[in-house]
């Protein structure tokens, strides 16, 4: 089998967030709400217990577009999957399916992109909080 005929492992997880994760899902909900509210949300995902849902139902859940493997960050992600780098769970913010508010992505857009590459069924370790 030639090198690039090589199929992609599945991703591995570190079991919590990195630390540098907390303060980009902070720079990015500081974008959606106001700061006394971002504070909250960042120290309820850092308690929150981690759980798995599926690449393809994170995105769906998201409303975001799938980014091209050629992305650069996704692109980076996949080398560290192939390579057996762990990846860090990624930081959720639920969703109001009532009010068509949907899943937030605070911090691992690229991550769970590269994971539904590998395969749309990734289990994705997430933390997960309502607003």
């Amino acid at each position: 089998m030639a090198k690039s005929d090589k199929k992609i492992l599945e991703p591995n997880w570190l079991d919590t967030p990195e630390n540098h994760d907390y303060p980009a899902a902070k720079s990015y909900l500081s974008l959606l709400l106001h700061d006394d509210d971002v504070n909250h949300l960042v120290d309820k995902l850092d308690k929150a217990e981690t759980t798995h849902f599926k690449a393809k139902d994170i995105l769906r859940a998201s409303r975001l577009d799938l980014l091209p493997k050629e992305n650069l960050h996704v692109a980076k992600d996949l080398k560290k999957i192939a390579k057996g780098t762990a990846l860090s769970p990624v930081l959720l913010v639920r969703g109001d399916l009532y009010h068509q508010v949907p899943l937030t992505i605070a911090d691992g857009y690229h991550r769970v992109c590269a994971s539904y590459w590998v395969d749309e069924n990734t289990d994705i370790p997430v933390k997960i909080v309502d607003l």
